[in-house]
């Protein structure tokens, strides 16, 4: 391990933990041909906090083998014996695993002009086939631990034989380690979707695959969401618009989402014409910036577009409301002249950082993705894109990772990530620019000198997936929405019936006053209504009992109060108020 582990960048970390963890599924791997002979290898990458490895065995893994597995791993791990990783020609490779079939697989799918390797350390009990990429020494493992075993098709797919994957986590340190076990464990308490269920926000159904229906709370949340990122845009100058939400092909042929991302579409016929479900609203701003002649005079033009958006996603990636099939976007699209590109990025980045600090992200990183692979257009383009990119990055902040390949098929883009109330990261922001969109639908602007001059399109998206958002949210704050978010903001609590009527007033002037209320009316008792609330994380109870009655006046008692403050119903809607009003955490 590095002496210095704490002082390399983000991206250095993620490099040295991505070595250890292909590592740590090394000596997995070994540990488990040592104690079940004939099982057979197939495929043990490193993932983010861990890794895994796929095994063909008779018998599923056992709570007691994963023990047992865990400590052959220890022991190798103390030998401290060096990684070897050893460059060899196919035919070596492949008789080295020719009674595998998982390997000979992997091997024949290798390019040609792929180097081909090997990994021991040297001890010399056990090779791998392997794409190399390891620490030193087995010693290096400072912190591991085996966390789960389950089954997983080859290759994932369910036609394939059924194996049985180890998971396991991996870190530079026992300390590290820790910390991630307690995170985790604070993550359950957390967990987005038992949260959902229990304050009533929203569920799923199999009859429509990943894909939330809100209940009436969850909806106010959400319906929130949206009118705070409208004042934004309110302030910030976007104009709101609204697109269809199915194309003829054509469209999508044009855009290049046909030949790069139908396999995550939905298509339809319609009038004996194929059409795509929109996976995202860019050709749609596209042809709303087209539909009228503009100059230099109308841009920036920033149209914001909260379209309902549909994409395929496999369903073993779908994951309560941060992966879903059908979600909005504060999605937006600025058409700029290259001039305006580096003003309206940080304009943007302003507006980004103002929002996540009324969430409690107060902290953001930035990651610039560069091309990839599989683009559109030539490499002019994507050199003089990253490049304004970069050179706004270096004056916003010093502190950025470059993720080489890592850009969207037409552009490179600008990833924002946030960590959470207990460590965790989410990418929420992303600000992609496109030189090729405005190429593709000739999307042009008379110029000063009165030329005909392509555009720039900046897409961007702030919180992102609203969906994704408030799942996001829910974990980061425990449920414990501010006021300004809480589907019901205030509880009225009689302690009997004969206060019902005077708390039906109070409810009355709270709801004229815009106020979010609700009366428990339940037979419970007081304390058993006080806790009702709390679990249902009310911000404020209003409890009314013979002298609140007499004195027209209100206890009130926060969900972190143990004790009651007396005020006016007048008093308390001012302060309530002004709490909405400020957004206060």
């Amino acid at each position: 391990m590095p002496k210095d582990f704490n002082q390399l960048n983000f991206k250095e970390k993620q490099i040295y933990l991505d070595k250890l963890r292909h590592s740590s599924a090394h000596v997995l791997a070994e540990a488990v041909i040592k104690l079940f002979p004939k099982a057979k290898l197939t495929i043990g990458p490193p993932i983010e906090d861990g890794f895994y490895y796929d095994f063909d065995v008779q018998n599923a893994f056992t709570p007691k083998d994963l023990k047992k597995i865990e400590q052959e791993m220890r022991r190798i791990i103390n030998q401290d014996t060096d990684f070897i990783e050893r460059e060899v020609t196919r035919d070596e490779a492949m008789l080295s695993v020719k009674d595998n079939q998982f390997k000979i697989e992997i091997l024949e799918s290798i390019p040609k002009n792929e180097k081909i390797t090997l990994c021991s350390h040297s001890n010399g009990n056990f090779e791998d086939l392997c794409r190399g990429g390891h620490v030193d020494k087995t010693g290096d493992i400072k912190a591991l631990k085996l966390m789960s075993t389950s089954g997983a098709y080859w290759r994932g797919d369910e036609k394939n034989p059924m194996l049985q994957r180890i998971y396991g986590t991996a870190w530079e340190s026992k300390e590290s380690l820790d910390n991630y076990l307690n995170r985790r464990q604070e993550a359950k308490k957390r967990d987005h979707r038992k949260l959902g269920r229990d304050l009533d926000l929203f569920f799923f159904d199999d009859l429509s695959p990943a894909s939330p229906y809100f209940l009436p709370k969850g909806t106010i949340i959400l319906n929130e969401l949206y009118k705070y990122v409208r004042e934004l845009y309110e302030k910030y100058d976007y104009k709101e618009v609204v697109t269809p939400q199915i194309f003829d092909t054509e469209l999508w042929k044009l855009s290049g989402h046909y030949s790069n991302y139908s396999e995550n579409m939905y298509f339809v016929k319609q009038d004996e014409k194929e059409h795509g479900v929109k996976p995202m609203n860019c050709p749609a701003a596209a042809m709303l910036y087209k539909s009228k002649s503009h100059s230099y005079r109308d841009l920036p033009l920033r149209l914001a577009d909260f379209g309902r958006l549909h994409r395929y996603e496999r369903s073993g990636v779908t994951h309560g409301l941060t992966r879903v099939r059908t979600f909005t976007q504060d999605d937006a699209h600025i058409f700029c002249t290259v001039n305006q590109i580096g003003i309206e990025i940080k304009s943007f980045l302003d507006m980004l950082s103002e929002s996540y600090k009324t969430f409690g992200f107060n902290e953001f990183r930035l990651a610039l993705s560069t091309r990839p692979e599989k683009k559109v257009g030539d490499d002019k383009i994507w050199d003089n894109a990253e490049s304004i990119l970069k050179e706004v990055l270096d004056k916003f902040s010093s502190d950025f990772t470059i993720e080489d390949g890592e850009g969207a098929f037409y552009g490179p883009k600008i990833d924002v990530f946030v960590p959470d109330a207990i460590g965790r990261e989410w990418q929420l922001g992303t600000i992609q620019l496109d030189f090729s969109l405005p190429d593709k639908f000739d999307l042009e602007y008379t110029s000063q000198d009165g030329t005909r001059t392509n555009c720039v399109v900046i897409h961007r998206a702030m919180l992102g997936s609203m969906e994704r958002f408030l799942g996001v949210l829910i974990e980061h704050l425990s449920a414990d929405f501010p006021l300004w978010l809480t589907p019901v903001q205030s509880i009225i609590i009689p302690i009997t019936d004969k206060h019902n009527e005077y708390c039906n007033l109070i409810n009355v002037k709270l709801k004229n006053a815009g106020i979010r209320s609700e009366i428990d009316k339940s037979n419970e008792r007081m304390n058993a209504k006080i806790r009702q609330a709390q679990l249902k994380k009310i911000p404020y109870m209003i409890i009314i009992g013979d002298k609140e009655l007499e004195n027209q006046t209100i206890s009130i008692r926060s969900r972190t109060q143990k004790n009651s403050d007396v005020i006016s119903i007048i008093d308390f809607i001012i302060n309530i108020k002004e709490e909405i009003k400020l957004r206060t955490l």
